[in-house]
C-alpha cells in the first residue's frame, strides 16, 4: 500500500516561511567564481550565488 498523504490547509506561518524576496525574484547576488574560462563557448564566466536561498546563476562576460 501506498504512504497515506495528508490533504490539510498550511497555515499562514507556513505559507510565508522562507525569504519572500527571493520568492519575488529579488535575490541578493553574491560573487561565487570570477573569471572562469569557459571552453566549449571560449568566454569568461562569472558564477553567482544568492546569499539568502542558495541559488546560482552564470554570467558570460
Amino acid at each position: 500500500m501506498g504512504d497515506v498523504i495528508p490533504f490539510k490547509k498550511k497555515t499562514a506561518w507556513q505559507k510565508h516561511k522562507g525569504s519572500s524576496l527571493c520568492r519575488d525574484g529579488f535575490h541578493k547576488w553574491q560573487v561565487v567564481t570570477e573569471r572562469k574560462f569557459d571552453v566549449k563557448q571560449g568566454k569568461l564566466v562569472t558564477e553567482y550565488r544568492c546569499q539568502r536561498c542558495g541559488k546560482t546563476k552564470t554570467e558570460l562576460l
